[in-house]
Formats: structure tokens, sequence, C-alpha cells
């Protein structure tokens, strides 16, 4: 069955870096496109990032210049490089495709904490 299994959330003080990866299986994961998306304590989640099939990538407003996504298909695994950590970017942080036919599909989440 279809699967995405996020990693490398913690706890970082501000201004720091973390790299997050989801892991995906049970569907050709390079015919598909990969987004994250972060909800925060008592908010609507929301969208982060997208890359393509292509590699192609777009970023929310809200973080660009300081995330990146991309996306290694022999290894099955989306990434989101995030620096110079706010605050608000304290969230559980999603995995997420639309896998066609097969359906649409959530990781579990990986708890993201910035903090002095």
């Amino acid at each position: 069955q279809v699967q995405l299994v996020e990693s490398g959330g913690d706890l970082v003080q501000p201004g720091g870096s973390l790299e997050l990866a989801c892991v995906g299986s049970g569907f050709t994961f390079s015919d598909y496109r990969m987004r994250w998306y972060r909800q925060a304590p008592g908010k609507e989640r929301v969208w982060v990032g997208t890359v393509s099939t292509f590699h192609n990538t777009a970023i929310a407003d809200s973080v660009k210049g300081r995330f990146t996504i991309s996306r290694d298909n022999a290894k099955n695994t989306v990434y989101l490089h995030m620096a110079n950590l706010k605050i608000e970017d304290t969230a559980m942080y999603y995995c997420h495709t639309d896998a066609g036919a097969l359906g649409e599909f959530w990781g579990q989440g990986t708890q993201v904490t910035v903090s002095s």
C-alpha cells in the first residue's frame, strides 16, 4: 500500500537549519509531484512547497529564500531544506502526494520546533 514516512523534525534554535525527508513506497514515486505542508498549533494546514516530476519547484512566499524543496527519485525521497528558521516555523510538517488513480496520501508528520 502507499506510504509516506517523514523524518528529520527536531528542536532547533532560531536561525538554525534542518532537513526533512519523506520516503514514499507502494507507488511509482518518480511519476508524481510531491508536496510539503505544515500545520501550526491551532491553525489550518498550509502548503509549503511542491516539486514536480521534472524537479521544478515552487515555494510559499512565507518561506521563500529560506526553504527549498528537492527530490531524489533513486531513493524515493523528497526533501525540505530549511534554513534561518524562525519561531513561526514551528509546526508539524507533512508530506503529500496525489497519486492519480491510487488516491491522495499524507504522511504521519514530523514535528519542527523552533525555540531558544
